[in-house]
């Protein structure tokens, strides 16, 4: 399928926040894990979404439709790592918060996890949080192409046990295209559920 992607909507405040009507999935992850990238490898376009050597450049709900399909992917702002007040992420925290809780809409978080990495502290928080909330997970181990083939697999089993999920994560690099047509089944799938 010939799929394009467009940003549609950039959400700096609470205030911001409207209703659309198509299903979202939100791409949630630490700072400096590839959010940008990926968008940007799944539009088939390196400057869509903004790529900074600087970890925690998106400060925004940056809303992109996915043509045909008809749902958008919602870049939330990347947490952890990004040199910043304790004010502007609480702001960031805030927003997210807002966005999540309560959205109908919303069928599921991708969580972008580094796959150089084990699980962290701030990604398993998260990844509770989302459980408590009963929001599907689709975890996605970006940077796949760095690490060795035994030592993905052992991260992948590591996350499958942490999240209790029948399904394996993504294998996913925005360098290679490695996991990508597998990312676009599943978030396809969760966008129609």
């Amino acid at each position: 399928m010939n799929r394009t992607i467009e940003l549609i909507k950039t959400i700096y405040e609470i205030k911001q926040l409207e209703d659309f009507d198509e299903p979202q999935i939100a791409l949630a992850g630490r700072s400096n894990v590839g959010k940008s990238s990926l968008v940007n490898r799944l539009a088939g376009r390196k400057k869509l979404a903004k790529i900074s050597s600087k970890p925690g450049k998106t400060r925004s709900l940056n809303y992109y439709r996915v043509n045909p399909d008809g749902y958008f992917l919602v870049d939330l702002p990347g947490y952890g790592y990004a040199k910043c007040s304790k004010t502007e992420r609480d702001k960031w925290a805030k927003l997210i918060e807002a966005y999540i809780s309560g959205n109908a809409r919303l069928k599921a978080v991708a969580v972008l996890l580094d796959c150089r990495l084990s699980p962290q502290k701030i990604d398993l928080e998260l990844t509770s949080y989302l459980g408590s909330l009963g929001i599907p997970i689709i975890p996605v181990l970006t940077k796949a192409d760095k690490p060795k083939q035994r030592d993905r697999a052992r991260l992948q089993n590591q996350w499958q046990d942490i999240l209790q999920q029948d399904r394996a994560p993504v294998l996913f690099s925005s360098k290679t295209g490695m996991g990508e047509s597998k990312l676009w089944e599943i978030l396809t799938e969760y966008a129609a559920s």
